[in-house]
């Protein structure tokens, strides 16, 4: 494992970090608490020593686990970082009230890397009027925090004002190489080190989708490299090689992939991709914006929806329809996924938009989210909806498919 230091307090960080908002679970859609605590202290066991969790992961459910995965002396193997969920809170008490119960779930006297969460410009403005700044002060001075920092989803102008707006110790910020200007973008990237900041880095994977499955155009890419590599590390090398990133975020639910990145973190250096390699990469990268229709990382920020819509499905079904080959099948998973027959009962299907527009003030991609789900009845259902929902239910059942 290779560490990284932050700037302001020396702290060695493994530049592979866990992030539990992706852990496995059980076909309920709770934790499977037996493996994720098996991976998570496997990855701890192996050098990593940063797990990052929030109050609204798993439907509030993750801080609780971690607070019983971090047992038997694992805590004190580790950095870990948990976040405010700002746009919860009202009242100056709320800050104190939302990070004593935090310090409770995670059965923990101290959070080292506290964020205030998924920041944007008029969400820093209403959390700054709220008295933040002296919430954090307080918090830092009794010891109930050691660093303090925020997440970031808005624009770079915004973003800069808000590293000049505290004395922050770190920031976390969305990168990966289809994201290099979107967000706080490189350039975020670039100030918050130059105002010695610590950048902890989310979706390098954007979410899985630059993992697998990887469409066939993209793969004769990746394929022309001198030396050969998976998509996922490319994507994690790629990060990596920026000097001032400290940590990566990877949101891993299988044993193989704790393997693989543990494995990746080993030669995870800056400045370790030659100019052919960083032209090859932004090759693909050109490849993805041609195929790619919605620009979802799956967070499922935009859940729970009302409706029992299921957004970020919908959305990876529709990309797929134009990433990849098989529309026939796409659209018996379509019914069979979203239609109620591999979920339960409940169907989820994006016709069940009100557009009510809840979930667009959630969006950190700022998606049109109701019209794109427009998009996705056009393509995927119809008339014959319902006979493609019994096709599929009689399919599964024959468990032929």
């Amino acid at each position: 494992m290779l560490y990284r230091k932050m700037p302001k307090n020396g702290d060695k960080l493994s530049i592979l970090g866990f992030g539990a908002m992706r852990l496995p679970v059980k076909q309920d859609g709770s934790i499977d608490e037996e493996k994720a605590t098996q991976m998570i202290r496997h990855a701890i066991d192996n050098g990593v020593n940063y797990v990052d969790t929030a109050w609204p992961y798993h439907m509030g459910e993750s801080e609780p686990f971690l607070g019983r995965a971090l047992a038997e002396g694992y805590r004190e193997k580790v950095k870990l970082a948990t976040k405010q969920p700002q746009w919860m809170v009202k009242s100056p008490k709320d800050m104190d009230m939302f990070l004593k119960k935090q310090l409770e779930k995670l059965n923990t006297d101290h959070i080292d890397y506290y964020l205030i969460h998924s920041l944007v410009g008029s969400s820093w403005e209403n959390i700054r009027d709220l008295g933040v700044t002296d919430f954090l002060d307080r918090a830092k001075a009794d010891s109930r925090i050691i660093n303090a920092g925020f997440s970031y989803h808005g624009n770079a102008e915004d973003f800069k004002d808000i590293v000049d707006g505290y004395d922050w110790d770190f920031c976390q910020i969305q990168y990966n190489f289809l994201d290099e200007n979107i967000q706080a973008g490189r350039k975020g990237l670039e100030y918050a080190a130059s105002r010695d900041l610590g950048v902890v880095i989310m979706e390098p994977l954007r979410g899985g989708n630059l993992a697998s499955p990887v469409p066939a155009e993209v793969m004769d890419i990746w394929n022309k490299a001198d030396v050969k590599r998976g998509p996922v590390e490319w994507a994690l090398r790629w990060v990596w090689s920026h000097p001032a990133v400290t940590v990566v975020l990877s949101g891993m639910n299988e044993h193989y992939q704790v393997e693989e990145n543990l494995k990746f973190a080993e030669e995870g250096l800056a400045d370790s991709l030659n100019p052919k390699e960083l032209e090859l990469i932004k090759m693909v990268a050109d490849k993805y914006r041609e195929l790619m229709k919605i620009n979802c990382t799956g967070c499922r920020y935009c859940m729970p929806c009302p409706q029992r819509v299921d957004i970020p499905a919908c959305f990876e079904m529709y990309n797929n329809l134009y990433m990849f080959d098989g529309k026939d099948r796409l659209m018996v998973m379509y019914a069979a996924k979203l239609g109620g027959i591999l979920r339960g009962a409940e169907k989820n299907l994006a016709s069940q938009c009100v557009q009510c527009d809840q979930c667009l003030n959630a969006c950190p991609q700022h998606l049109p989210i109701p019209q794109l789900l427009e998009k996705v009845v056009e393509e995927f259902e119809g008339p014959d909806m319902e006979k493609r929902i019994e096709f599929a239910k009689q399919l599964f059942a024959s468990d032929s498919f």
